[in-house]
């Protein structure tokens, strides 16, 4: 995600949407129910969702799935989590050929289950030559460390002589070339954000790239988001004025 900040898509529809999926724990306990179950319920509802985002005109969603800090959480949790992914991504396999989304993963993959890797490699493949909707999941992702891995990206391309000093000396130029070496540089910033659960924070979530989104809170917790609250998140965008710093 490295294009600057994109126009807004056709009929003021967000080209593209990023969601903080929260709430998933709070669902499940005031159900009495383990929080897997939440998450499990969470999940369920993704494709409603990607399949709504594309009928609106959308053309990129992100969805915050698994940050670089919930590996802080209790080992049984973090667990049933991956093997949650796992089963979602295999459920997305099998169904590759039958919508045109395209799906892929940003954050790193080195912590990340084997298995769990070779099913993202192998999703991205799939859906690589897709033409609709672009959906990536951010797992094991922060944005902190995204800008981190692009900074050393970018040193070792000064020290092995494809960038010189010189060329990253002017502030914008540098702003630039650590957008290249984002986790998708191909991927224009997000104009509209969604976060779910009543919190208003970013979360360490793709703090380069939505300096100058637009920002969408809603108390309802993400297993009770329906296509209908998306909607109604894409008809409040539309009614914004975004200036990017600039007075009209």
């Amino acid at each position: 995600m490295s294009k600057p900040d994109a126009e807004t898509g056709a009929a003021g529809v967000p080209r593209h949407i990023a969601i903080i999926m929260d709430g998933n724990g709070r669902w499940a306990k005031r159900r009495f129910l383990p929080k897997i179950l939440g998450h499990r319920a969470g999940a369920g509802i993704l494709r409603k969702l990607a399949l709504e985002a594309e009928d609106l005109g959308v053309e990129y969603m992100t969805l915050y799935a698994f940050s670089t800090e919930n590996w802080g959480r209790e080992s049984a949790e973090v667990s049933a989590l991956m093997a949650l992914l796992g089963e979602q991504i295999q459920q997305y396999i099998d169904d590759a050929d039958r919508h045109n989304m395209r799906l892929a993963a940003i954050g790193r993959r080195d912590r990340l289950p084997a298995g769990l890797v070779n099913g993202l490699n192998e999703l991205e493949r799939l859906t690589g030559s897709h033409t609709g909707l672009r959906v990536y999941m951010a797992l094991d992702y922060g944005g902190r460390d995204e800008i981190a891995r692009a900074v050393k990206k970018l040193c070792k391309d000064v020290l092995n002589g494809s960038v010189s000093v010189e060329d990253i000396d002017e502030p914008r130029l540098s702003e630039q070339y650590i957008s290249a070496r984002l986790d998708a540089p191909d991927v224009p910033y997000p104009d509209l954000l969604i976060r779910t659960g009543g919190e208003k924070r970013l979360s360490n979530f793709l703090i380069w790239q939505l300096a100058y989104s637009e920002f969408y809170y809603t108390d309802k917790l993400w297993p009770d988001f329906t296509p209908e609250d998306l909607r109604a998140a894409v008809l409040e965008y539309k009614d914004r004025e975004r200036r990017f710093g600039i007075r009209s």
